[in-house]
């Protein structure tokens, strides 16, 4: 085949299809550590199999879920810290599966910038593969683009999709009742949402991201970057104890505006906001930003990740299997006659 006359290459506008091939090889490992009944190939193909016979599932109803990272990204890029990106990356998508009482199978990424550098694409993409075998979950496949002109020099953005099943008839929620008992499960910080308040109340506080956490040990910054607790092994356990008749993942909205959405019309919630203790990182935030409880409710998940509806005659027992699982467990209220979420007591 003849040369072009100038002999201008695609790398010349900016994209390295090398560097691209390098970085697959890099992230076959670690997606290998994935691997889980029903995964029938490797990265590479055009697309991804997974046989849900081979997974154990006889009449399965597939859950779908998508999502990413927001901006706490500008802060990974801003301290290069990029190793826990991929695990947020990766709890936004399968925590919300497990709501809908599914098991995470699979997984796939996103991955866009204007430059590709292979080594922090791997460390990202390396979270990814922590992530999802933390959860039980199969890295089968993804994408990564490069395109030069959309993204400013070190910047790039994370998307997630998440596959699931569980057998038909296991829909969660199902059969939440006046008197069920609501147990939450501790964070273990902001999670992924919020941060774009995160970074103005940062911004109103004089700090930078090098600067000593006021509210931890360690830089702001990496204190900021804390990965989003995953759920998953520890929920299913409970689901499958039985007496579980809704979960809700606290993301942004908070429990005001989460726990609704997992109740039936004519039920509500009261939760006692004086049976768990605010985080630190909560606490320095409303403080530096004179944030109203009502603000910090519906913006944070202000120290609960994730909340469980269960019977009330089988709290007790679901309570302790998943302290046994090594979750910190709240009983912070119960289901209600009424609408939306009614609060007493304070966090601040």
């Amino acid at each position: 085949m003849g040369n072009g006359r100038n002999g201008i290459t695609y790398a010349d506008a900016g994209v390295d299809i090398d560097a691209g091939n390098a970085l697959v090889d890099r992230i076959k490992p670690a997606a290998k550590r994935t691997d889980r009944p029903g995964v029938m190939a490797g990265l590479g193909g055009f697309g991804a199999l997974f046989d849900l016979k081979a997974a154990g599932y006889v009449d399965p109803v597939l859950v779908a879920a998508t999502d990413g990272v927001g901006t706490k990204l500008r802060i990974a890029i801003d301290t290069g810290n990029l190793d826990g990106v991929g695990i947020d990356l990766v709890a936004m998508c399968v925590n919300d599966l497990v709501c809908q009482g599914a098991e995470p199978l699979f997984f796939l990424d996103y991955f866009a910038t204007g430059k590709l550098e292979p080594e922090n694409a791997a460390r990202i993409i390396e979270g990814i593969a922590e992530g999802c075998a933390q959860s039980g979950c199969a890295l089968i496949g993804g994408e990564t683009a490069e395109m030069p002109g959309m993204y400013e020099a070190g910047d790039f953005d994370l998307a997630g999709f998440a596959v699931g099943a569980m057998e038909r008839g296991a829909a969660l929620p199902a059969e939440v009742a006046e008197g069920d008992v609501l147990l939450g499960l501790a964070s273990n910080g902001v999670h992924s949402n919020g941060y774009s308040l995160v970074r103005k109340l940062v911004e109103v506080s004089g700090l930078g991201w090098d600067d000593t956490c006021p509210f931890d040990k360690g830089p702001l910054g990496a204190a900021l970057l804390t990965p989003t607790r995953l759920y998953v092994r520890q929920a299913l356990s409970a689901v499958r104890a039985g007496g579980v008749h809704a979960l809700a993942h606290i993301t942004g909205g908070g429990l005001t505006e989460n726990l609704p959405r997992v109740l039936p019309d004519g039920l509500g919630a009261e939760v006692d906001l004086a049976s768990w203790t605010l985080p630190p990182v909560f606490r320095w935030l409303a403080e530096t930003g004179g944030l109203a409880e009502t603000e910090l409710l519906k913006t944070f998940n202000s120290g609960i990740g994730m909340v469980l509806a269960v019977d009330e005659d089988r709290a007790e027992a679901l309570e302790g299997l998943l302290v046994e699982a090594g979750e910190s467990v709240h009983r912070i209220g119960r289901i209600t006659q009424g609408k939306g979420v009614r609060y007493t007591g304070s966090l601040l």
